[in-house]
């Protein structure tokens, strides 16, 4: 009977310690056990203070990464601002017979390369020579008068270039048809309309029905990794992922990345710093020849 006892009050005590009370205070399960005791209130160990602390702590450690990335972030900006003054300067100080005979060179290359004859739509820059950009005008002119030949069919290749809508990185890619269909915007950069002769809107490749097998892209420098060094304003990187995630979306092959470049332009590997917004290319045209870089740009230049 006694063991009886003992082991009815043992579990009493266990289920007593085992319901919730209003403090996890060892003193106050103490007290609850021997009535004859007098009640002692004692006050709990000061969790929420610790927690506190611990909030505070991470907050200060969220706040601390912040400022890394941001740090990082700002020095990495700053060498662009470096390599982009750098840059401008050589192509400022380029011998206009000597840009003439590269942008010849680059154009002759690209015209006579398999994988642009086999393109049936593309997007390319126009030109500027205010910013130094390789000429574009003798591939643009081909493409828009001269339809290729696929066996005994003729098929033009359709081609979209840029209209830049506000400050903010936005821009569209807009279908021509025929180099009248340029005019100067305030810039004094020539860019398609965003209606036609007709008033038609111009069909925006975003909205096209067919995927886009080549980009011809600017920049200002560029390295054999890949490494593409815009001029700051992010138009090309926000299109570019646009259109990649379009693509994915519709289960779309993804189009070939292609830079033209001056040969004062290719930097070494590890100069052109980069971000998680930066967009690499496939592949490079300079005056030297074409250079691959991605796999898809080996499987698909096959050079």
């Amino acid at each position: 009977m006694a063991m009886r006892a003992h082991v009815r009050d043992l579990v009493t005590a266990l289920s007593l310690m085992t319901q919730p009370l209003p403090f996890t205070s060892p003193t106050l399960a103490a007290n609850s056990l021997n009535p004859s005791r007098p009640f002692l209130l004692r006050p709990a160990p000061s969790f929420a203070s610790r927690s506190t602390v611990t909030m505070s702590t991470n907050k200060n450690d969220n706040v601390q990464d912040h400022q890394r990335q941001h740090d990082q972030l700002e020095a990495i900006f700053k060498e662009k601002r470096v390599l982009r003054s750098r840059v401008r300067k050589a192509l400022k100080a380029m011998e206009p017979s000597l840009r003439s005979h590269e942008d010849n060179v680059v154009q002759d290359l690209v015209l006579g390369a398999p994988w642009f004859k086999s393109s049936q739509r593309l997007c390319a820059y126009i030109s500027c020579s205010a910013l130094r950009e390789v000429d574009t005008s003798k591939v643009l002119s081909e493409i828009l008068e001269n339809p290729a030949k696929d066996g005994h069919v003729e098929m033009r290749k359709k081609l979209y270039v840029p209209r830049v809508e506000d400050k903010n990185s936005h821009m569209r890619m807009l279908n021509i048809s025929r180099i009248d269909d340029l005019i100067a915007n305030s810039m004094n950069i020539l860019e398609p309309a965003s209606v036609d002769g007709d008033g038609n809107e111009r069909e925006d490749v975003m909205q096209a029905n067919d995927p886009v097998d080549l980009f011809l892209l600017p920049g200002l420098a560029f390295d054999r990794s890949g490494r593409r060094l815009g001029r700051g304003g992010g138009y090309y990187d926000t299109f570019i992922k646009n259109y990649q995630e379009l693509a994915r979306a519709r289960s779309w092959k993804q189009p070939l990345l292609v830079a033209l470049s001056y040969s004062s332009q290719i930097m070494d590997e590890g100069v052109i710093p980069m971000t998680q917004n930066d967009v690499p290319v496939d592949a490079l045209v300079s005056p030297s020849g074409v250079i691959p870089i991605s796999s898809a740009a080996l499987d698909r230049m096959k050079v």
